[in-house]
């Protein structure tokens, strides 16, 4: 069927696509030569479809995307399909590909990606949107799907930004909405039928169109009113649907998981086992858009997880693995998972590294078990200094659990702590910001309430607060976000506090960028008329936008003033109740009008209790799965008028 490879040797070597003058040449020449361990291995000459996978983004990231993964091993089982892969190549070989005329090329069989059926990219954030410009380009692609012909690929996209993929639509064939392991085997059997049949392709987007999951941009058209907010969105033709339904893997034990991951040579940013125990999430925190559009939450067999655990460190020789969900804490059989890893890991000798988990008993010994004290910190998530605020984002989490926590650690010998908020939320005011530093304080007092024998030093309590960033298929996507300038003045406010407290020398305060979340936010809730914005900012050397020290903020402003995109109409205002979003096209289950409701009792400053306590008719149950249908006394309450 196929062949993996297992290790580096001279039987794999093949004739690479860029000579040894230009690997030598440039920083980390492993990205670009693929023969990475459980490579999978194909005559593409023997296969009907050729799929090239890309994360836009540089080879250490991409490659620790867990997604990428999953689809690579799924599609490469497939007799008739070889998947092979591609990543944005490092500014120092970008360039001297442009210079040089080398098209882009797959790791696995290093061909043109232009010879490809498919290029498949993943949109795991907004500021990778000029790397797609640069893969095109770089591939000899035609950037608008109106310009390509039927010697170009299809270009697909999927990942979480899809679930707004108005601002690169006219650069997309096809989006993919949903979990990627559903829909693609009948597309992929589409497009072999229709290369069969000698089609056009237009008749393959046509035909495409109808299948569950997957939108084709061009074939609807977009009104607008006078006032630049949509007036309606209308399919071009009968198999394009009015909604497109997100895709749902309903059984996480029975559907693809990759064995035997890839292992790169050189270390990647998740450089170790993954082992993703469910998808989905319970608690409905208003900011959080991943809580929303991956319900309802689905978990993994424990005794399924057992036996993947194992299986993954056979075939990779990894040293530490993971575990991957939204809230692991939520996952009922944890403490038999993680206890059964420590052992399996111990006679290994192998790391357990843990996400963050809800600092209880369990949570610290365990972590006892599998960290060193003196060089572990342990991680709180708050998201708000007061509660006040805290019960506006729904994050369920009160001062006492927050300190009790703390104290809990102190006891069992951390002295380091991670705490992470954010600035700018709906509602926030001068007093809640404050309280941040006040929480840190407090925190670090907690320390100093140990004996002195008891104590490792002084704590390090480390505050870090990144900016709201409304998202869309959350409650919050109504709301208006704060502008650079106000993210800075409440930045300059929080540290001038920090510095007042009591135990100021314990705490260290960091920030992300405030023009990075700026343009972030317009392209979240942003709409096909951002296409040109983007285009302008890649040709005026634009990439790696995520990347401080590639971020070319004047750039941007200058690309936004020239196609004249009001920030004000983008970021800062706050959308009526009945305005048509550019997303409004996509079904996730979660309803619109139980978004409304969330976001009216942010306003009311109630907390929503969490699926497991009680049904709040989001919607999600449509899928036939999770915990929202499970027969466990969650009280089911079927007048969603009458949820709350």
């Amino acid at each position: 069927m196929f062949e993996r490879v297992e290790e580096m040797s001279f039987k794999n070597k093949r004739k690479l696509a860029l000579p040894d003058e230009i690997l030598l040449s440039i920083e980390k020449p492993a990205r670009y030569t693929g023969n990475e361990i459980n490579m999978v291995k194909k005559d593409p000459a023997s296969v009907d479809v050729r799929f090239c996978m890309c994360f836009p983004d540089v080879y250490e990231i991409g490659m620790s995307h867990l997604g990428i993964q999953i689809l690579y091993d799924m599609l490469n089982q497939w007799e008739d399909t070889y998947c092979e892969r591609v990543y944005s190549p490092w500014p120092d070989l970008s360039q001297i590909m442009k210079e040089r005329k080398i098209p882009l090329f797959a790791l696995e069989s290093q061909e043109p990606v232009r010879r490809f059926d498919f290029l498949g990219i993943t949109l795991q954030y907004e500021m990778c949107y000029t790397n797609i410009l640069q893969i095109l380009d770089l591939s000899g692609i035609p950037l608008y799907t109106k310009d390509r012909t039927m010697e170009d690929p299809f270009v697909i996209c999927g990942g979480p930004c899809t679930y707004n993929p108005e601002p690169v639509a006219d650069f997309f064939d096809l989006v993919y909405i949903g979990e990627g392991e559903m829909s693609y085997r009948e597309l992929l059997d589409l497009y072999k039928q229709w290369k069969k049949d000698g089609g056009t392709r237009r008749g393959f987007l046509e035909a495409a169109a109808a299948v569950e999951g997957i939108y084709v941009p061009s074939l609807y058209e977009i009104q607008y009113k006078e006032d630049g907010t949509i007036k309606a969105m209308a399919p071009l033709c009968d198999s394009a649907p009015r909604i497109v339904r997100k895709q749902v893997v309903t059984d996480l034990s029975q559907t693809y998981y990759p064995e035997k991951p890839l292992v790169p040579y050189i270390r990647a940013t998740q450089d170790r086992v993954v082992l993703e125990i469910q998808r989905g999430c319970i608690r409905g925190c208003r900011f959080c858009q991943a809580g929303m559009i991956y319900r309802p939450i689905r978990p993994r067999n424990v005794e399924v997880l057992k036996q993947l655990a194992v299986r993954l460190l056979d075939n990779t020789g990894y040293e530490e693995i993971t575990l991957s969900s939204l809230s692991s804490s939520d996952y009922k059989d944890l403490s038999e998972l993680v206890y059964f890893l420590i052992d399996e890991c111990k006679e290994r000798k192998v790391n357990v590294s843990l996400p963050s988990l809800r600092i209880d008993a369990f949570s610290l010994d365990v972590m006892g078990k599998v960290q060193d004290i003196r060089k572990s910190s342990l991680t709180f998530a708050p998201e708000a200094g007061s509660q006040r605020m805290r019960n506006v984002i729904n994050k369920g989490l009160t001062e006492e659990v927050i300190l009790d926590g703390a104290w809990e650690a102190f006891q069992g010998g951390w002295n380091r702590v991670k705490l992470y908020f954010m600035l700018g939320l709906p509602g926030e005011r001068e007093d809640d910001i404050e309280q941040i530093a006040v929480l840190a304080d407090k925190i670090a007092a907690k320390y100093f309430e140990l004996p002195k024998e008891k104590r490792h030093g002084r704590p390090e309590i480390v505050a870090s607060s990144s900016f709201f960033v409304p998202k869309p298929f959350s409650p919050f996507q109504w709301a208006p976000m704060d502008s650079a300038g106000q993210f800075e003045e409440k930045r300059r406010f929080l540290l001038g506090k920090v510095k007042e407290q009591i135990n100021q020398r314990s705490i260290r305060y960091n920030c992300h960028d405030a023009l990075t979340s700026e343009l972030e936010g317009i392209f979240a809730r942003g709409d096909r008329r951002l296409s040109e914005v983007i285009v302008d900012a890649y040709k005026r050397g634009c990439m790696f936008d995520a990347w401080t020290d590639y971020f070319k903020a004047d750039v941007w402003e200058q690309a936004l003033e020239d196609n004249g995109v009001s920030k004000y109409f983008y970021n800062y205002r706050e959308r009526g109740k009945d305005e048509i979003f550019p997303w409004d096209f996509i079904d996730i289950g979660v309803s619109k009008q139980f978004l409304w409701r969330e976001y009216e009792r942010a306003g009311q400053e109630k907390v929503t209790p969490n699926c497991r306590e009680g049904c709040s008719g989001c919607g999600a149950r449509k899928f036939g799965t999770g915990v929202c249908v499970e027969q466990e006394g969650v009280e089911r309450i079927e007048d969603k008028n009458e949820i709350y």
